[in-house]
């Protein structure tokens, strides 16, 4: 767990049966939906709601997403996915994170999300000072 950025944050998850496939292992993609829930909690813990930066104006659309898989998650386990920002660009952040067992000492996988900051058109807009606030 070295090398992770200082300011982070925990999400517990149990696994349902629905996020796993035939073999009862969870499903790929589903490691992508449970790297957003461990980002929302993340914003959530530093004092706003995503829908808050939201009607501040700013969104925050995911522009790449990487996976490692490492060992199998399986169906009904209890997992704790961790979550902190890497990286601040002018008009970008992004966020890391790890996903761990019940204890914490079996590493599942690691992944990354790259996410445009942008107004409500769409548009490129630098990171207002008030969201970077929250996170350094």
């Amino acid at each position: 767990m070295a090398d992770f950025p200082e300011h982070d944050s925990w999400y517990t998850h149990y696994v349902s049966y629905g996020e796993t496939d035939a073999m009862a292992v969870v499903y790929h993609a589903e490691y992508l939906h449970l790297f957003e829930r461990a980002r929302s909690k993340f914003i959530r813990d530093a004092g706003l709601s995503y829908r808050e930066a939201e009607e501040r104006g700013i969104m925050l659309p995911v522009r790449e997403a990487s996976c490692r898989y490492r060992t199998p998650i399986r169906y009904d386990e209890r997992i704790h996915v961790r979550v902190g920002i890497s990286k601040w660009g002018r008009a970008s952040v992004e966020f890391v994170y790890e996903i761990r067992n019940d204890d914490k000492s079996v590493l599942h996988a690691t992944g990354k999300t790259s996410h445009a900051c942008v107004n409500h058109d769409g548009k490129p807009v630098a990171i207002p000072g008030w969201l970077k606030e929250l996170f350094v």
